[in-house]
């Protein structure tokens, strides 16, 4: 084992296994901030959205309140954690890189005073993974702090806005520009209600965002309603979290979801609605296929009831003799429930997931995705052996990690296996916040199916169709945003769609 020092901030551990790094506390643009990445990398070919938390209320730990309600969110995004607080004079931060657990401990979440609190669990889409992106982003000379869930794939009105106020923008990523857009109008005399108001015709975009000053909390969603945003009530206060799950652990009880288009505002003087824009929901399909909690309710939907749902539409489809069904550990197991119940094959845990493994910036020396894969899971080969399996996932978008996990189970003893996938082949690129922005990355945009099946070396490979997915949602396609799937993108996307290949 050896240690190292840098700069004299940063501080580290080398060890067999990894690199343990963490950053001594310092300021950055008003907020207090601290640093802790460790080695344990997480297979995924998906990088998650975000996630935000807002609470306002007197008399309620409101920074206590945030921590456990991003706690509960922290499937949404483990790049780095931040929490802002206003008790009325002044606004408080503290964020950093990492996650919920890493980033806050008493001292200074106890540091955070005040009655309003908006927090923010990031994964990156548009930005540099570092400090100076994360979230709460602040202004401090006007006191504003904004959480962003969501992507703005054009933002030239923005930007337009800003240069005709002086405002450098080249280093701001579509968040940012957001906020100084905002300061910038509450500098010019309007309050924070004017100012959002009056910003919004200037996102073209997906966002649902909290945004605080000293008093108070605001929440606002575009009018097409891709990104999710609910409203839950604790006793004298307002919470608003990105998914339903999040209530739970906070006590806060359901109310109902902030409406595509509208603006709520939560002050002294109580809670009220503004419906900046008639709006007409197109929830991501992709919430009930992967990045919501089971235990979440969407669009008044049980994900884990929907999950369950696209595993018998599946079996509805695809109905193979064989010996034993096996999720992909975790959000393919109510699909495999739902399809071994409709189709009588045994249900069986075949994949153990190390609980302990989370996302890091760091990646192993030698390999990458395929290490990645090991360290997260392990094949339990008395389950495996000799059988026929079928293979449950939610998706395949590169394909390296669904490559890799067959390989293992081969590798075990598997006589053959059946893939299923429990949604359409990702052909297009998301611009609205997944990280999937890049046509030619995607496997199913350049390969058949059996292409697809050869390159991971998988005896049958089915997927989902659309119309089977919306089926077990039990709500109309015109609900739903499914561009990764169809192509189809209900908000712009400017220059993007240059780029994108018809298939």
């Amino acid at each position: 084992m050896s240690r190292f020092l840098h700069e004299g901030a940063l501080c580290g551990i080398q060890t067999s296994v990894g690199l343990i790094l963490y950053f001594k506390k310092r300021t950055y643009n008003g907020c207090l901030i601290t640093k802790f990445l460790i080695n344990a990398p997480m297979a995924s070919d998906i990088g998650e959205k975000c996630a935000v938390f807002g609470v306002y209320g007197k008399g309620i730990d409101v920074s206590r309140l945030t921590f456990f309600g991003l706690y509960a969110l922290q499937h949404r995004g483990q790049e780095s954690s931040g929490i802002a607080t206003g008790d009325g004079e002044t606004v408080h931060c503290h964020k950093g890189m990492g996650l919920v657990a890493n980033v806050f401990n008493e001292e200074n979440v106890g540091a955070l005073a005040g009655h309003i609190a908006v927090g923010h669990n990031r994964y990156s889409t548009s930005g540099n993974s570092d400090i100076e992106n994360a979230q709460p982003a602040i202004v401090e000379d006007v006191g504003i702090a904004l959480a962003h869930n969501g992507n703005l794939p054009e933002t030239k009105k923005l930007e337009t806005f800003l240069d005709e106020h002086a405002i450098p923008h080249t280093h701001l990523n579509d968040s940012r520009k957001i906020l100084h857009a905002i300061a910038t109008r509450v500098r010019g005399g309007d309050s924070l209600e004017e100012a959002v108001q009056k910003t919004y015709p200037l996102m073209t975009g997906v966002f649902s965002l909290l945004v605080m000053d000293k008093d108070t909390l605001i929440a606002v969603r575009d009018s097409n309603g891709i990104r999710p945003l609910s409203i839950g009530a604790i006793k004298d206060g307002v919470v608003f979290a990105s998914e339903t799950c999040a209530f739970g652990p906070t006590e806060a009880a359901y109310v109902r979801d902030v409406r595509p288009g509208e603006m709520v505002v939560v002050d002294a003087k109580g809670m009220r609605s503004v419906q900046i824009e008639e709006g007409s929901e197109r929830l991501d399909l992709f919430e009930f296929v992967y990045f919501a909690r089971p235990d979440s309710t969407l669009m008044g939907k049980s994900v884990y009831g929907v999950r369950k749902n696209f595993g018998i539409e599946l079996a509805r489809e695809f109905l193979v003799s064989a010996d034993v069904v096996i999720p992909v550990p975790e959000t393919s197991i109510p699909v495999a429930i739902g399809y071994a119940r409709e189709t009588g094959i045994p249900y069986e845990v075949g994949l153990t997931k190390n609980r302990y493994i989370h996302r890091t910036f760091i990646q192993p020396a030698q390999k990458t995705r395929e290490q990645n894969v090991k360290m997260k899971l392990t094949p339990i080969p008395e389950v495996i052996r000799g059988k026929h399996v079928v293979l449950i996932d939610d998706s395949i978008v590169r394909g390296t990690t669904s490559r890799a996990i067959i390989a293992m189970m081969y590798g075990v003893g598997a006589r053959e296996i059946t893939f299923l996938i429990s949604s359409p082949p990702v052909k297009y690129p998301d611009f609205y916040g997944i990280d999937i922005q890049k046509q030619e990355h995607l496997l199913a945009a350049h390969k058949s199916v059996e292409e697809m099946r050869a390159y991971l070396g998988v005896d049958r490979l089915y997927f989902l169709s659309l119309d089977g997915a919306i089926r077990a949602t039990g709500l109309p396609k015109e609900r739903f945003c499914t561009s990764c799937f169809t192509g189809e993108y209900p908000v712009a996307i400017g220059a993007h769609r240059q780029s994108i290949k018809k298939i």
